[in-house]
């Protein structure tokens, strides 16, 4: 089964799916990915502001992306995040991850929201 098919309705990728954010990733340099992708209002948290677990959605995402553009497979097994400040609706962003260490099955990746 074709990748197109298989995430057709997912929530962050997804193109199908009418709540989801529709971000499309590609791969960036050899163990990485990026997308783009406008925050909007009907993901929103208080008021004119991005709501976060939407921030750490996209962040989940292009580190699995990450994985799967390169070859590879895996789940998260632990997140830790860091919120610098607020991302306002209407803001363009880019989000991009990369793999930056491998240990037997785990991968040490890192992701980032501009």
């Amino acid at each position: 089964m074709a990748v197109a098919a298989q995430t057709d309705r997912y929530w962050v990728c997804g193109p199908n799916d009418p709540g989801g954010l529709h971000v499309g990733f590609e791969p960036d340099g050899n163990s990485g990915s990026t997308a783009r992708y406008v925050a909007r209002e009907e993901h929103g948290g208080w008021p004119g502001m991005l709501h976060g677990d939407v921030v750490f959605a996209l962040m989940d995402e292009a580190l699995g992306w990450a994985l799967y553009l390169h070859g590879l497979a895996g789940v998260t097994a632990r997140f830790e995040a860091r919120y610098r400040e607020p991302i306002a609706i209407g803001a363009e962003l880019t989000i991009c991850a990369w793999t930056t260490e491998r240990r037997k099955n785990l991968m040490r990746a890192v992701a980032d929201v501009r």
